[in-house]
């Protein structure tokens, strides 16, 4: 198999920290010897995570077999994603802020036997859904655990306890029709109804407003797919709650935004 020269759009920040918790996670386990070192682990890792590398290239180009490049991968993504907040962690950070963002995305995942839970009917597709909050600048403050693609946004916020949190806490929140009847600090815009009488001048003004805001929720859901892996998972779906997370506390790390 042939090789070249590639690059990782992240910068070295990113990779040292890697290197440093699993250097660590490595020291904790009394590891005596490693295929590769934990610098060169932490490289395989991003490449993987953000190129989208498979296990057969990684294989490859750092001169291992697929079976370690996947024990490799699956080792340093568990340990990244025990760093991840909560969602109590996650809605307090929230509370700071002057307003949240609340967003949903599906990340498409190949077709399984037991197919219907994880179909779209939005997106006409097979997925998961991942639930994402953003600060007014768009950057990215949590994603939630993975659920069904199948699985309405309103659903999936409740379920992974988020609308309840930030009731509590009463972070002014801006989310998207989908989320209507949350209720309390969560604002949605109006919404018509063919049997109703069409919305007002002002209601409509109010909509563009929100609207205009809401969209820079949209820069963090675009962040989360720059890691190219998740452009289309062909993992078991139950991995993806693991893989979004330890790709949160990388992007936090990437933007020196993490504080654990």
């Amino acid at each position: 198999m042939l090789s070249y020269p590639a690059a990782i759009p992240l910068s070295n920040h990113t990779l040292i920290r890697l290197a440093e918790l699993i250097r660590a996670r490595r020291a904790e386990r009394r590891c005596r010897w490693r295929r590769l070192d934990a610098s060169r682990q932490a490289l395989l890792v991003l490449a993987h995570l953000r190129n989208g590398d498979t296990y057969a290239r990684l294989a490859a180009g750092f001169a291992i077999g697929a079976s370690t490049a996947w024990r490799y991968v699956r080792e340093a993504t568990d340990l990244l994603a025990l760093l991840a907040d909560d969602v109590h962690a996650a809605v307090l950070r929230a509370g700071r802020l002057a307003y949240a963002i609340l967003d949903g995305t599906l990340i498409p995942i190949d077709r399984l036997a037991d197919e219907r839970p994880y179909y779209s009917g939005k997106h006409r597709r097979h997925g998961v859904n991942v639930q994402v909050l953003a600060d007014p600048a768009g950057r990215l403050v949590w994603a939630s655990p993975a659920l069904p693609g199948a699985t309405h946004d309103l659903t999936a916020a409740r379920t992974t306890g988020l609308i309840d949190a930030l009731l509590a806490a009463g972070v002014k929140t801006l989310a998207d029709k989908g989320y209507q009847g949350a209720g309390g600090s969560i604002r949605t815009p109006f919404k018509g109804h063919r049997l109703r009488p069409p919305l007002s001048h002002h209601q409509r003004s109010v909509n563009g407003a929100h609207a205009r805001i809401r969209a820079c929720g949209e820069r963090a859901v675009a962040t989360l797919k720059t890691w190219k892996l998740l452009t289309r998972l062909r993992c078991c779906p139950h991995r993806a709650t693991t893989i979004v997370q330890a790709i949160l506390v990388l992007q936090l790390i990437e933007e020196g935004r993490y504080s654990g």
